[in-house]
């Protein structure tokens, strides 16, 4: 499974091909690197690629799934984007934006749809609960809103950002 990582404002994709021992297949941006890692304490790690070490400390940020990693000469802010986290910061821009289409950031299955065309809702209606990652989510309107299109069923599977419900 590939993770997105930012590296200092940079995103890259990182996939773990395989691992044998101490031996790693790693693909970053589709190009592969055979290296041999270690902890060699905690938050420690010696990495040799091509017959060079290079030691790397990897400190836990403040917020889960950041890191700072110090080699000898630099320092990277690190962050991990799997499925959690881009669901968790899609949820925050989601507080700040004011969308006319209510969506999913993740894949998943309509579970229930809590209106129809023409309801006038208040600001905080639930419009659309949506499963996904084994957690149901309540999908609400941040403003008073009137329902103007349902474009899923109950039970239908859906993508990320695919629109389910059009308010106005």
């Amino acid at each position: 499974m590939a993770l997105e990582v930012n590296i200092d404002g940079k995103s890259v994709s990182v996939e773990l091909l395989g691992k044998e021992g101490n031996q790693h297949k790693v693909s970053i941006d589709g190009k592969v690197y055979d290296v041999d890692l270690v902890m060699v304490e905690e938050g420690v790690y010696s990495i040799l690629y091509k017959n060079k070490s290079y030691n790397v400390e990897l400190i836990p940020g403040k917020i889960p799934k950041t890191y700072t990693i110090n080699t000898l000469y630099n320092s990277y802010e690190v962050g991990i984007l799997d499925a959690e986290a881009k669901y968790l910061q899609s949820r925050k821009q989601d507080d700040l934006d004011d969308d006319t289409v209510i969506s999913s950031p993740m894949p998943g299955k309509v579970v229930k749809i809590l209106v129809k065309i023409g309801d006038k809702l208040k600001a905080g209606d639930t419009v659309v609960i949506v499963s996904a990652m084994k957690m149901e989510s309540e999908y609400k309107v941040k403003q008073d809103r009137v329902v103007k299109a349902i474009k899923v069923k109950e039970g239908d599977t859906i993508d990320g950002n695919q629109p389910l419900v059009i308010v106005e």
